[in-house]
């Protein structure tokens, strides 16, 4: 069998030449055997009607492998020749004929040095747009944070806007007012708390003494 790749002819016909002709020698000798079994039975049937012949059927199984040896001998020769003329002049791809999809390669050809330098370029593009991609990542990040500060800063504007509008009902619109307002408001509220408590605590007692 031939040892050349013949990639170019894979590419075109999506197997190699030497993978077909392999095939189809494998196929030429299972038919050869598969006759030689057949020539076998044929003999030792005809042997039948002649009960005393003293040939025996060790004798019929010798000589059919012997046969069988001379015709596969006799086969790869010729297989041979079949197969150098198949990938010669058949299934070769001619030097100066080009597939379509390598057309392009005739209209822009590239020496190696320049290939490399296009893939050179290719590399750094690639680098440049993962940073590029990793820029924006970090971009849309702090954008979401900007958000959430945002709607932070809204809640506080907001709960000022409530303030000022407490204030200005009870008369007070200066801001360290406003806070002075709200602190002895939160201290009412506190001794309001503790009072509430207090009774509480003297029901539980006079509850508890009543049971």
């Amino acid at each position: 069998m031939s040892v050349n790749p013949m990639a170019y002819e894979a590419q075109f016909f999506g197997f190699t030449p030497q993978t077909c002709m392999l095939r189809i020698y494998i196929a030429f000798q299972d038919y050869l055997f598969e006759m030689m079994l057949v020539v076998e039975r044929v003999i030792l049937k005809k042997l039948e009607g002649f009960p005393n012949s003293k040939i025996s059927p060790f004798q019929i199984r010798k000589s059919t492998e012997k046969f069988l040896l001379f015709m596969k001998g006799r086969f790869d020769h010729l297989f041979g020749k079949m197969e150098q003329m198949l990938l010669q002049l058949v299934l070769n791809i001619p030097k100066n004929v080009l597939l379509p999809e390598d057309k392009v390669h005739e209209q822009y050809p590239y020496s190696k040095e320049q290939f490399q330098m296009l893939q050179s370029e290719i590399d750094q593009l690639q680098k440049q747009y993962k940073v590029e991609v990793c820029a924006g990542q970090a971009l849309l990040a702090e954008l979401e944070e900007q958000k959430v500060v945002q709607t932070e800063l809204e809640k506080i504007l907001q709960w000022f806007d409530g303030l000022e509008n407490i204030c200005r009902e009870h008369g007070t619109s200066n801001v360290k007012e406003s806070f002075a307002f709200l602190t002895q408001i939160s201290k009412k509220l506190q001794d309001i708390q503790k009072e509430v408590e207090k009774k509480n605590r003297r029901l539980q007692k006079s509850h508890l003494h009543v049971g």
